[in-house]
C-alpha cells in the first residue's frame, strides 16, 4: 500500500494524471517500442497497438488502480488484476521487464505534465507504479509455479492432428505433442497462446481459448479469421496478422509453438446452476466448459444462450447442441440476425439476443464471452433481473478495456 504521505499526492494528483493518461500511454508505448522495437515485433500484438486497444485498456488500469489506493471504500480490482496477470503468463512477462516499462511510463509521464510532476508527486506515483507492479508480479510467480514451468518458460511445441472447417471464416485445431505425451492438465475455460513468425520475421502471440482438452494428450482450439475493417473510432483495423497466417499456413503434421494454459475464466466447479451467454467465436470457452461438464456427467442446471449471424457462420454449432443434449440439466436457445427460410421455434429465434425469452435462475453462476457491446448489454440486463454483478464472470478476446462497476 502507498504510504500516507504519497496516498494524499496520488489523491491529489489524479484528476490531473486522470486526465492526461490518455496522452501518457501513446507516448509511452513510442518511448518504449523505440528503445525495445523487439517488444512490438516479437511479444505486444501490433494490431491492438495499431488501433490503440493496449494504450486505452492500460490507461483504465493504471487509473483504476490508482483510485483504488486512495478510496478506502473501493476494493481492490482482483478481477483485472488476475486477468492481466495470467495473461502476462501466457506470454511469459517475467519481472525484470517491469523494469522496462518503469523507465519508459514515468519518461512519458514527465514529458506530458511537465513541471507538474515535483519531486515529491514522482515520487508517490513510483510507489502506485511498483505497488500494482509487485501485485502482478506475485501473481504472475504463483501462476508459473502452479503450471510447474520456471519463471516465463511456458513455450512447448506441438503439432497439428486435426484441421476442420467449422465456417465460412473459422477453422479448429487438434493439437498434440510430437510423441503424443502427456500434455500440462487445462481448466475448462482456460485458453493458450500461440506463437507464430510471419513474413516480415516478426513473432506475434495470441490467445485462443482452449475449446477441448479430453485426457490430457489433446488440445483444440478455433480461430476466426479476422477480416480488414473499421473501429468505433471510423479507424482503419487491419486484417488479423495471426488468425489469418494460421488459416492459410496451418495444416495437419505442422509443428506450432504455444504456451501452457492459462486463464482466469474458469469453470466454478459447486453444484450451482449454470448460464452460459456468448456470442460468434466466443463460444469457444463455452463449448470447452461444456466438454467438461459432459465428461464428469453433471447434473447442474445448465442455460446456454448463443447468438450469430446466421446459422452458416456458427462455429460449432452441431457440437454446441450435441454436448447440451447429453446434459440432463440443460437447454439451449439461439439467436441468428438471418435465420434464412428457417422458420424461427421457441428455442431458435430471429434478430438479437433477448433475455426476457428465457428462464433465468436468480443464482445462476454466469459465464460472458462476445464483443464488447455484446456483454455489456448483456451483463446490464442480468443485473437488471437482479443477478448480483459478483455471479458473472466475462472473457475478453484483446486488451481488458471494459471495466464494469462491481
Amino acid at each position: 500500500m502507498l504510504s500516507p504521505k504519497s496516498a494524499e499526492v496520488v489523491k491529489a494528483t489524479l484528476p490531473a494524471v486522470g486526465g492526461a493518461i490518455g496522452e501518457i500511454t501513446p507516448l509511452f508505448y513510442q518511448k518504449m517500442f523505440a528503445a525495445h522495437p523487439e517488444l512490438k515485433r516479437n511479444l505486444f500484438n501490433r494490431g491492438n497497438q495499431a488501433q490503440g486497444d493496449q494504450q486505452r485498456a492500460l490507461a483504465g488500469s493504471i487509473a483504476a488502480y490508482a483510485t483504488m489506493l486512495v478510496d478506502d471504500t473501493i476494493p481492490e480490482p482482483a478481477d483485472l488484476l488476475a486477468r492481466i496477470a495470467n495473461k502476462h503468463a501466457s506470454l511469459g512477462v517475467i519481472a525484470e521487464q517491469y523494469d522496462i516499462v518503469h523507465k519508459h511510463l514515468f519518461e512519458a509521464i514527465v514529458e506530458v505534465l511537465g513541471e507538474a510532476v515535483t519531486p515529491e508527486v514522482a515520487t508517490a506515483w513510483d510507489e502506485v507504479y511498483w505497488d500494482m507492479a509487485r501485485a502482478l508480479i506475485g501473481r504472475e510467480d504463483a501462476l508459473y509455479e502452479q503450471t510447474g514451468v520456471a519463471k516465463g518458460d511456458v513455450w512447448r511445441t506441438l503439432v497439428v492432428i486435426e484441421r476442420r472447417q467449422e465456417s465460412p471464416d473459422t477453422v479448429s485445431f487438434v493439437l498434440a505433442a510430437p510423441d503424443d505425451s502427456p500434455l500440462p492438465t487445462a481448466r475448462p475455460g482456460q485458453y493458450i497462446s500461440v506463437g507464430v513468425h510471419l513474413p516480415d520475421g516478426a513473432r506475434q502471440i495470441r490467445q485462443y481459448s482452449l475449446t477441448r482438452a479430453p485426457g490430457q494428450n489433446r488440445w483444440g482450439i478455433t480461430v476466426k479469421a479476422i477480416p480488414a475493417g473499421r473501429t468505433a473510432d471510423n479507424l482503419d483495423m487491419p486484417p488479423g496478422e495471426v488468425s489469418n497466417f494460421l488459416h492459410h499456413n496451418l495444416f495437419e503434421g505442422d509443428e506450432v509453438s504455444v504456451s501452457a494454459p492459462f486463464g482466469d475464466l474458469v469453470l466454478d466447479d459447486s453444484s450451482a446452476p449454470l448460464l452460459f451467454v456468448s456470442a460468434g467465436i466466443g463460444c469457444t470457452p463455452i463449448i470447452g466448459m461444456l466438454h467438461y461438464l459432459d465428461r464428469t456427467e453433471t447434473d447442474r442446471y445448465v442455460t446456454v444462450l448463443h447468438a450469430d449471424r446466421a446459422p452458416s457462420r456458427h462455429a460449432h454449432r452441431l457440437e454446441l447442441a450435441e454436448l447440451v443434449s447429453r446434459l440432463p440439466g440443460a437447454e439451449l436457445h439461439h439467436w441468428y440476425e438471418d435465420l434464412g427460410v428457417r422458420p424461427p421455434t421457441t428455442t431458435v429465434r430471429e434478430g438479437r439476443i433477448d433475455l426476457s425469452q428465457v428462464d433465468i435462475r436468480p443464482d445462476a453462476i454466469v459465464y460472458l464471452c462476445g464483443p464488447l457491446p455484446f456483454m455489456e448489454n448483456v451483463r446490464k440486463e442480468l443485473v437488471g433481473r437482479g443477478i448480483a454483478p459478483t455471479q458473472i464472470h466475462y472473457e475478453v478476446f484483446g486488451p481488458d478495456a471494459w471495466l464494469p462497476d462491481t
